[in-house]
């Protein structure tokens, strides 16, 4: 199986994940999103599957740095728009194999999914 994972280098949720991917012999694409980039047409599939609620990262600094404004009245567009202007905001990691697609990182969860 390959999959992708997106997220950011450094983030810690992000290592413990890459270290479970290695140790259950998942491989894997690393895609960063914070030096790469991401694509609107990524974040409004994944936010069709799982919802923008999920995609957003809500509780990131990035995101309780915003102005009242930027965080008020949010619905999927403006979601959407927060995550291409800043992706720290999208929750991580995302991970897509398989035809599934799982966002943030839970171990039960990944073994379940993944069958590893």
């Amino acid at each position: 199986m390959q999959a992708r994972l997106y997220g950011i280098k450094n983030c810690d949720t992000m290592k413990k994940a890459r270290d479970w991917l290695d140790s259950h012999g998942v491989a894997y694409v690393f895609h960063d999103y914070k030096t790469t980039g991401i694509d609107r047409a990524h974040l409004e599939a994944w936010c069709r599957e799982a919802g923008w609620e999920t995609v957003l990262n809500r509780a990131g600094t990035t995101f309780k740095k915003l102005s009242d404004e930027d965080r008020g009245n949010l619905d999927q567009d403006k979601a959407i728009a927060l995550m291409l202007a800043q992706p720290s905001m999208i929750k991580r990691p995302v991970l897509e194999a398989d035809g599934k697609l799982l966002i943030g990182f839970k171990p039960d969860v990944y073994a379940a999914e993944l069958k590893a």
